[in-house]
């Protein structure tokens, strides 16, 4: 897990870099110039440096052997690989989740469900609630080293909502086969909850590459 920034200064320039990474207002391949980017935040290089490095720990930046830092490009097989990873973690998680979940945990996924639906037509309000509820899975679970990867791969697979979030009918899809997933955990069906997990994040892999394919920003 990523460090904490030190300062306030650090977790604002890490927040605005984040936020110009993730929406592509830095575009993948483009070079990060410190005394630049400092004179555009309006702040010191001290915070900048902290930022980057910060970035840098989560491959939202990449430093290059000469010294210089970039925005990584969008390589589909990478992405591939990364998407079938968590699939497969999605899905013991689900089917782990099936063994374990109590009452009061399967009444915080429904409520949890409750708010994805209510929020379903805000793109970054529907993420929150998405991504809440496959970290609130993930804990029903119980398996630490499940739970530890999955970690490490959401802060990668955060890159990529992006693409496929904003999309009414991808919002729309992915809420119904949340609603499955809560079902069928509820219902201690390992092998539905296991495939709806694994599915599910399979769906989103194929949109994510639809899109980037289809926006010319992958790597060739």
């Amino acid at each position: 897990m990523a460090e904490e920034p030190r300062n306030t200064g650090a977790h604002l320039v890490y927040g605005e870099l984040k936020r110009r990474i993730l929406s592509l207002d830095l575009k993948p391949g483009e070079r990060i110039y410190e005394p630049a980017m400092a004179t555009a935040l309006q702040v010191s290089r001290t915070p900048l440096r902290e930022a980057i490095r910060r970035l840098i720990s989560e491959s939202l930046l990449e430093q290059l052997p000469t010294g210089g830092v970039l925005v990584p490009e969008l390589d589909e097989k990478v992405i591939s690989e990364l998407y079938d990873v968590r699939a497969a973690l999605e899905s013991l998680m689900a089917r782990e989740a099936c063994a374990n979940a109590t009452a009061a945990d399967l009444e915080e996924l429904r409520g949890i469900l409750a708010r994805n639906a209510a929020m379903v037509e805000f793109a970054d309000e529907a993420m929150k609630y998405g991504v809440a509820l496959h970290a609130a899975i993930a804990r029903i679970a119980g398996n630490s080293w499940a739970q530890r990867f999955h970690g490490q791969i959401a802060s990668q697979v955060e890159r990529y909502r992006y693409f496929t979030n904003n999309a009414p009918e991808r919002r729309d899809e992915a809420l119904a086969n949340h609603r499955l997933l809560v079902e069928a955990i509820a219902s201690k069906d390992e092998e539905k909850a296991a495939k709806v997990a694994f599915d599910h994040v399979i769906g989103a892999r194929d949109e994510t590459l639809r899109v980037i394919s289809a926006s010319g920003l992958a790597v060739e």
